[in-house]
């Protein structure tokens, strides 16, 4: 790991260092999840550990030393037969020499040494509620201090949520943080052009989920940062659709919502055009409201302004265009007051956006007011209208129109910065797409397999 790296960690670790004053934190990593009884998924190191030490390898454990400003790392030990199998692990020496740990101990001794590492802290940092294992563990420490009636030094009195502060930090983001997301979402935007170039009639939609996969992994990135979305036609009304196996036809909108993952940290894009490249007169009158609700909703992106009052200029442009195009009826006010645009927008504008693509951090203050937003925070603008096949007491033309609009938005200084503006949007981007592709030859969609005749 380049020192560069290695400075970013340690900057970051005497920043928690600073807030927390005191008392030690106790971080573990994710656990693997199984994908088959005798395989794992492909591993993600936990977001927080890995904030604070760099270190991405299942199992670890992280120990944090607040007053004596030292951090430890519990790991798993080298073990040649098992590297072969599954990929090398540093051990305890490169967790010293390569990620900066002070000391270094094989898991297996996490239960020996770690009631002597936090027995002389005033309070223990430790999220309680996340894994029962773990908890028990610490619980099963805490409590074998309070029976050692003798032993001076009785162990923490006070138990603080280690996410209270991490989660502040991480919603803040860095220079170095923001270089990597900047680069994420040119990546994606780069796998959004592919996916416009790709979805004409007769594909199927599993066909540009690959497409921007391969586009995700010859850039560098890891994977997608979520369930890549490829939804046409009524399908792009589901708002977290991913089953992506329905052919797109002629006339269909469709709905991409894609991003990736490099370096642990995610992007998150949503653009929605015709797979013909024309628009009919209603998808068209539905995206133009739609893409002027979201600037609407970026304009009100800036340091002290509320995270609400992004949401609130979304849904003000979204009702007076739903009113416009006799999708519902009445005054604006009462509209919103009662929540009938509900029916066409159930979901919120924006989320933070960070190592997680739902990133942590809260959205309300102490007081429970809506927060204000600082420089250094991203967060999603994704205003959407869906007008669901089924619905009621709508003209037939609108049925099945889904159409969501996203960008990643970083608060600057002296307001904000579009992270994904290599993504187009405009209306006529959004159709320009059919005019690159060579000429349409017949092309039947692939075959499925026949389902077994049931019982």
């Amino acid at each position: 790991m380049p020192n560069a790296v290695n400075d970013l960690f340690a900057r970051r670790r005497e920043r928690f260092f600073d807030r927390v004053r005191e008392g030690v934190a106790v971080l573990f990593a994710t656990p693997e999840q199984h994908l088959s009884w005798d395989g794992t998924y492909r591993y993600r190191p936990d977001p927080d550990l890995f904030y604070l030490t760099g270190f991405g390898e299942p199992e670890t454990v992280a120990v944090l030393d607040a007053s004596a400003r030292s951090f430890f790392l519990f790991v798993r030990p080298r073990d040649r037969e098992k590297e072969t199998w599954n990929g090398r692990r540093a051990g305890t020496k490169g967790a010293v020499k390569v990620h900066g740990a002070d000391e270094a101990w094989p898991v297996e001794e996490l239960e020996k040494r770690l009631p002597e590492l936090i027995r002389g802290a005033a309070s223990l940092h430790y999220a309680f509620g996340i894994d029962e294992k773990r908890d028990l563990l610490v619980s099963s420490i805490l409590g074998r201090f309070r029976r050692e009636a003798r032993n001076p030094e009785r162990g923490p009195v006070a138990v603080h949520d280690v996410t209270e502060v991490l989660h502040e930090m991480r919603l803040r983001k860095d220079p170095e943080e923001v270089a990597l997301m900047e680069r994420a979402a040119a990546i994606a935007a780069a796998a959004h052009d592919d996916a416009r170039a790709l979805a004409r009639p007769g594909r199927m939609e599993y066909e540009v989920e690959a497409a921007i996969a391969a586009r995700f992994r010859r850039e560098g990135a890891s994977g997608p940062s979520y369930e890549t979305i490829v939804a046409s036609g009524p399908n792009a009304t589901t708002l977290h659709y991913v089953e992506n196996d329905r052919r797109i036809e002629d006339g269909d909108l469709v709905l991409v919502d894609a991003g990736c993952e490099l370096e642990g940290y995610a992007s998150d894009i949503t653009r929605t055009f015709p797979a013909s490249g024309r628009f009919t007169p209603e998808q068209e009158a539905v995206y133009r409201v739609v893409l002027a609700a979201q600037h609407a909703a970026i304009a009100k992106v800036r340091p002290g302004g509320r995270f609400q009052d992004v949401h609130d200029a979304a849904v003000e442009v979204l009702v007076d265009g739903l009113l416009e195009l006799g999708l519902l009826s009445g005054k604006r006010k009462k509209v919103i007051e009662k929540g009938e645009f509900t029916r066409f927008y159930m979901h919120r504008t924006s989320h933070w956006l960070g190592m997680d693509v739902h990133d942590r951090g809260r959205y309300h203050d102490a007081k429970g007011e809506w927060r204000l937003l600082e420089p250094g925070m991203v967060l999603t603008v994704e205003p959407g209208l869906y007008v669901r096949p089924d619905e009621k007491k709508v003209p037939a033309p609108f049925l099945g129109i889904g159409v969501r609009i996203e960008d990643d938005v970083l608060v600057t200084d002296d307001g904000h910065r579009i992270l994904t503006s290599a993504a187009p949007k405009s209306v006529e981007a959004m159709c320009a797409h059919a005019e690159k592709r060579p000429a349409r030859t017949a092309r039947a969609a692939p075959k499925r397999p026949a389902k077994p005749a049931s019982s």
